[in-house]
């Protein structure tokens, strides 16, 4: 399965040169957070798949103004094609505004989905906006991660961590690609694509 995953800055790949052509191999998109609800829609209009999407710590309009045709998969597991899907949209606390959780929230809300981790026996993706602790984020506040991304990873052994917020345009010394322990982890910054591997073994049967 080709995965298309985005987040932070609208590609003018995909939006301003556009053709259906480009969509044509991509079997799922993900979106990190931080983009304009109109980019979304505009991806979901021409996509034969789902669009699943968590929230950036910017994307309050998403209230008013939700993505048409999108799917938001914070706080549960969704299951594309038997891929399991875990979302945790939302940056670290640095001011007041929405979709911003301290690590102790943060850690709440992944205490609350250990009965769907259960019964959905773990997850392949962990699907979320911001890195996670000391993994590929900044030391100060509004870029740091969650120490909590690292025990789900830890404990679970997803086959993918896919985050954004950390800006590969910002930073020319993080990586789009690198691994903790048994995870890849994957910064989708603007846009890249990876692939699932079609090992059954890994694929929940529900």
């Amino acid at each position: 399965m080709n995965i298309l995953a985005i987040a932070d800055q609208e590609s003018r790949y995909l939006w301003d040169d556009f053709s259906k052509e480009k969509l044509s191999e991509i079997d799922l998109i993900l979106s990190c957070g931080d983009l304009s609800p109109l980019y979304l829609s505009f991806l979901a209009t021409f996509f034969k798949g789902p669009v699943l999407y968590v929230h950036g710590n910017h994307d309050a309009v998403y209230e008013a103004s939700p993505p048409y045709g999108c799917i938001c998969v914070e706080d549960r597991i969704y299951v594309h094609e038997g891929i399991r899907i875990l979302g945790l949209g939302g940056s670290m606390r640095y001011k007041e505004g929405p979709h911003q959780y301290t690590e102790r929230q943060m850690n709440a809300r992944i205490r609350r989905l250990w009965y769907s981790i259960k019964r959905h026996r773990g997850f392949d993706i962990l699907l979320t906006h911001a890195p996670a602790y000391h993994l590929n984020d900044e030391e100060h506040l509004p870029h740091q991660g969650f120490q909590g991304f690292l025990g789900l990873m830890e404990r679970y052994a997803p086959s993918y961590f896919v985050h954004g917020h950390v800006h590969l345009s910002y930073n020319y010394r993080a990586p789009r690609v690198c691994t903790y322990e048994h995870t890849t982890v994957i910064n989708a910054y603007e846009r890249t694509v990876f692939t699932f591997p079609s090992d059954t073994s890994k694929i929940c049967k529900e």
